[in-house]
């Protein structure tokens, strides 16, 4: 900046017409700047999904997460690593430094999972490893609240709220997440079964 400032001083018309330039220069080459709007980024978190059916969010943390974490955390260049268990859901983050590359810490990752499958309850489903992606992150969340259960406000959002957000044009897939579909549970009385002279793969069966 010392030439600059040097130039202003012994010629100061030359300079003018230099910096005159410089800015015509820039507002011509301005409106053929590239723009992304949504740029397609490799962020460096992954997360681990899984879903345990049935189970109570003290369960998933003991029985998934916490398993899943132990393993997960011999992993290198992992910055931050947390999870989130709720009823009948796991979910572990795991943010990389920025020096290591996803791609081989997504695979490092499902390595550490597979390693431990046999130590996940048998009524599990399998976890599912992927890396966080802009393209796939919801435009939109809504929640339907009310003094209604759990199962009631479910399926109000499923028969009413998530048939109309399909229908519209554009729309990939919608989710609902923070309740489960309705379930019953059958108890079976062990005295009762011996009364009628029935087994409890007959229940079974007829339930089936």
């Amino acid at each position: 900046m010392y030439w600059l400032a040097e130039l202003c001083v012994r010629r100061p018309v030359f300079a003018l017409m230099l910096i005159l330039a410089l800015v015509v220069a820039g507002v011509a080459a301005f409106p053929q700047l590239g723009v992304d709007r949504y740029p397609n980024m490799d962020l460096p978190s992954v997360y681990v999904r899984t879903v345990y059916p049935g189970a109570a969010s003290q369960e998933v943390e003991s029985e998934v997460s916490q398993v899943l974490e132990d393993a997960i955390a011999t992993v290198a260049g992992i910055d931050e690593l947390r999870s989130i268990s709720s009823d009948g859901m796991s979910i572990v983050m795991i943010t990389f430094n920025l020096k290591r590359n996803t791609d081989a810490g997504v695979q490092d990752v499902r390595d550490a999972v597979a390693s431990v499958l046999n130590r996940l309850p048998p009524t599990v489903d399998p976890p599912v490893v992927q890396k966080q992606d802009t393209d796939s992150s919801p435009i939109i969340t809504l929640a339907v609240s009310g003094p209604r259960t759990q199962s009631e406000l479910f399926l109000l959002a499923d028969r009413y709220v998530k048939n109309v957000i399909e229908s519209a044009p554009g729309v990939g897939q919608v989710t609902i997440a923070g309740a489960a579909d309705r379930a019953v549970q059958v108890n079976i009385d062990a005295k009762q079964l011996a009364a009628h002279r029935l087994s409890i793969l007959q229940v079974r069966d007829a339930l089936a």
